[in-house]
């Protein structure tokens, strides 16, 4: 059963349609960039599907046990965030905070995850460190284990590489692909990175004024996926 199924989908914001009519399904296990134009309407459908805004016609169902609350979500870094004078285990730690329900504090289990995703992004070093210290790369991971913290299912990525050297985003993406590919996490991923995502994505939505939903090869060889190609110079 699909994680996540959205059906006739209209999207938009104060008042303004921007999409109509979109479907499409994540099942357990993939990995699913959506791509397009900027103003398309790609963080607009992100906010849809974590239920922070509403559709303005359609639906967005979850499935396979799957809850809102379970759902990791990396946003695009904003300078607040950069600047948040907090260690690395406070900001780990507090992706628990789904978990706890009406609990006010965390327990063992909580801590250990916290632990394990900060092990598991290479940050075991940092753990003491105030976020604001690192580096750009080090504070994704910082905030990807966050996310981790909150799921063992499916992960929700807003441009996760945004900002960083070529060097580090080459290191974000293939964890992010090792996270899908040894852990089963599924992948839902902003980009505005087309070559990356038909590198490492196995389903592309790509959305604007042409709508495409399918595989990575079908993409390829569709109007919507050779024509973005072009425009953006080819793969890299």
């Amino acid at each position: 059963m699909a994680l996540i199924t959205c059906e006739n989908l209209a999207l938009g914001y104060n008042g303004r349609e921007i999409l109509r009519g979109l479907n499409f399904t994540v099942p357990p296990g993939d990995y699913l960039c959506v791509v397009g134009e900027n103003g398309s309407g790609k963080s607009t459908l992100m906010r849809t599907i974590l239920g922070l805004q509403a559709p303005l016609e359609g639906s967005v169902r979850t499935g396979d046990g799957l809850e809102r609350r379970e759902i990791g979500y990396l946003p695009q870094q904003t300078v607040v965030q950069r600047d948040f004078p907090a260690t690395v285990w406070e900001i780990v730690l507090s992706g628990c905070q789904g978990r706890q329900g009406l609990r006010p504090f965390y327990t063992a289990e909580d801590r250990a995850l916290a632990r394990e995703n900060i092990k598991k992004m290479g940050l075991a070093a940092l753990e003491r460190r105030c976020c604001r210290e690192l580096s750009g790369g080090q504070q994704q991971r910082v905030l990807l284990a966050r996310a981790l913290c909150a799921t063992r299912k499916l992960l929700l990525l807003d441009e996760p590489v945004s900002g960083l050297d070529p060097k580090v985003t080459a290191e974000m993406y293939e964890l992010i692909a090792r996270l899908n590919r040894e852990q089963g996490i599924t992948i839902l991923m902003i980009s505005h990175d087309i070559a990356a995502a038909v590198r490492y994505a196995a389903h592309i939505l790509h959305i604007g004024d042409r709508v495409f939903y399918g595989t990575r090869d079908a993409y390829l060889k569709s109007g919507a996926g050779g024509q973005f190609l072009t425009e953006g110079g080819g793969m890299a």
